[in-house]
Formats: structure tokens, C-alpha cells, sequence
């Protein structure tokens, strides 16, 4: 019985974090819900008496590889593009006169 919980919870972190990633409009949510997903499937690893895979899971991807994702999302500054405008600064009219 504890087993099919453990799965079911599992399974819908799993599910939640994916479509979670692909709907996500910002990039290190998206991050973080891939690492929701990792996390998941690590439990299920666990439930599967996989434990040294669970262990390779946690640490390699979701430790390693989501913090280069976050690392090249945060060098990149995609998170604020959308900060940026493209409007005329106050004073630029009339230096430009």
C-alpha cells in the first residue's frame, strides 16, 4: 500500500514538473521544475530498489546539469530581456535637436 502512494506522489511530481517546463514562461522556472521532474524520477528509482541510480540521478542531474542550465539562463540575462525597453530616454530629443 505504501509503495502505491509513494508512486502515485511520485508519479504526479514527475508529470507536474514536465508540463510545468514546457508551459513556463520563464526560464529558471522552467529550470526548477526540471528539477522537480528529476527529483521525481529519483523517488521512483528509490521505490524500484535502485538506490545508487536514484543517488547518480539526484546528484549528476539534478544537482550538476540543471545548475549549468541555471548558470548559462543567468550569463545569458534572459530572465530580463523583457525589463528592457526600447523607448526614447528623456532628454534624448532634445540632445538630438
Amino acid at each position: 500500500m505504501v509503495e502505491v502512494v509513494v508512486f502515485a506522489v511520485a508519479g504526479a511530481a514527475c508529470l507536474v514538473g514536465a508540463v510545468g517546463v514546457v508551459l513556463s514562461r520563464n526560464p529558471v522556472h522552467a529550470a526548477l521544475m526540471l528539477v522537480m521532474t528529476l527529483f521525481g524520477i529519483a523517488v521512483l528509482f528509490v521505490a524500484l530498489q535502485a538506490h545508487f541510480i536514484a543517488a547518480v540521478q539526484v546528484i549528476v542531474y539534478a544537482g550538476a546539469i540543471v545548475v549549468l542550465f541555471l548558470f548559462v539562463i543567468m550569463l545569458l540575462g534572459v530572465d530580463r530581456a523583457a525589463e528592457l525597453s526600447l523607448g526614447a530616454l528623456p532628454a534624448q530629443r532634445w540632445t538630438a535637436a
